[in-house]
Formats: structure tokens, C-alpha cells, sequence
């Protein structure tokens, strides 16, 4: 999905700087399925600008530069329509955690073991933030909250039940002499 889309989409929820659409992508709703960052969420507001989707109002502050606020216009909103309309492109699954096990029969069993309980206890804080409803989701995001939990769930218990098997394949420690 373009950044462009991303942005229209983060203005739905009401006018924001480009500080705060960053904020919503690294720790805000759409931290769990996209990212965006600084790099590409201000040009990608410039163009909308210019293109009419959006306006931009500077609000002054005190010993500091004015601050850019970003409004989505209905024309914007038309185009956002337009973009969820659109074939979407398949998930892709990024995991440095993945990435790493493709190799274990290259690391030490206590490595292994180790990233095993480091991931099994970041997805259970993620599955924990995601078990509650917060206030002001619309339904949509309730949605998709679930639907996190219920990955992280399914994530958590397939590690618990078949860790031996990536952690049987990693080497043996190695005796010191």
C-alpha cells in the first residue's frame, strides 16, 4: 500500500501533524500492520497538498517553528476510497526472529533456547496489549485487534508445543578445556 493511502488513512481519525501520523505507525493503531517513516510520510503529505487531498494549516508555537497541521479533504477522502478499493497485495511475514532459526543448526542450543524465550515472552506483552478493547476504536480496529490476539495466540502456542524441534537441531555447547 503506497504511503500516500497510509496517510489519507491516519487522517480519517482527525487532523494531525506529520509527528503524530509517524506516531501512529510506530506505536499507535497501525503499528501492528504497516510501516511508515519520517522519510516517506512528509513528501508523501507534500504531494498530497499539492494534489488537493489534504490542506495544511501552520499553527504558531512558542520558541519553536510553526507546526504543520494536516486536514483531510473530501476529495482526499474520495481518494482513499478509491485506494481500499484496490486489489490488495498479499501479507508478507517479516521476522528477524525467523530469519535467525533458519540457522539454528549453526548456533549453540543455549542461543537457541534463548531466542525461543526472548520471542515467546514479546509476543505474549503483544497478545496482552491486544486482549483488551481501547477506547474510541471504531469497530474495524476492535477487529483487527482481535485478529492480532488471535495470531499472537495461535504464534505463542505453536512455539510452546514445537520448540524442541528448532532447539534439537542446534548444537551442542561446546566444553571448555
Amino acid at each position: 500500500m503506497h504511503v500516500t493511502t497510509l496517510c489519507l488513512g491516519a487522517l480519517v481519525f482527525g487532523d494531525a501533524t506529520g509527528y503524530e501520523i509517524n506516531k501512529m505507525f510506530e506505536d499507535g493503531p497501525f503499528s501492528h500492520f504497516l510501516d511508515a517513516s519520517y522519510g516517506s510520510i512528509y513528501p508523501a503529505l507534500t504531494r498530497l497538498t499539492e494534489e488537493g487531498l489534504v490542506t495544511c494549516k501552520a499553527e504558531a508555537q512558542e520558541r519553536r517553528p510553526d507546526k504543520k497541521v494536516y486536514s483531510l479533504t473530501e476529495k482526499g477522502r474520495e481518494q482513499l476510497g478509491n485506494a481500499l478499493g484496490q486489489q490488495l497485495a498479499p501479507d508478507k511475514f517479516r521476522s528477524e526472529f525467523l530469519f535467525t532459526v533458519l540457522f539454528a543448526h549453526l548456533l549453540p542450543r543455549s542461543r537457541v533456547r534463548a531466542l525461543v524465550d526472548q520471542r515467546l515472552a514479546a509476543m505474549k506483552e503483544k497478545a496482552a496489549q491486544l486482549s483488551e478493547p481501547q477506547e474510541g476504536d471504531t469497530p474495524g480496529m476492535d477487529f483487527a485487534r482481535q485478529y492480532g490476539h488471535a495470531v499472537f495466540t495461535a504464534s505463542i502456542a505453536f512455539l510452546e508445543r514445537n520448540r524442541h524441534q528448532i532447539e534439537e537441531i542446534a548444537t551442542e555447547e561446546k566444553a571448555h578445556a
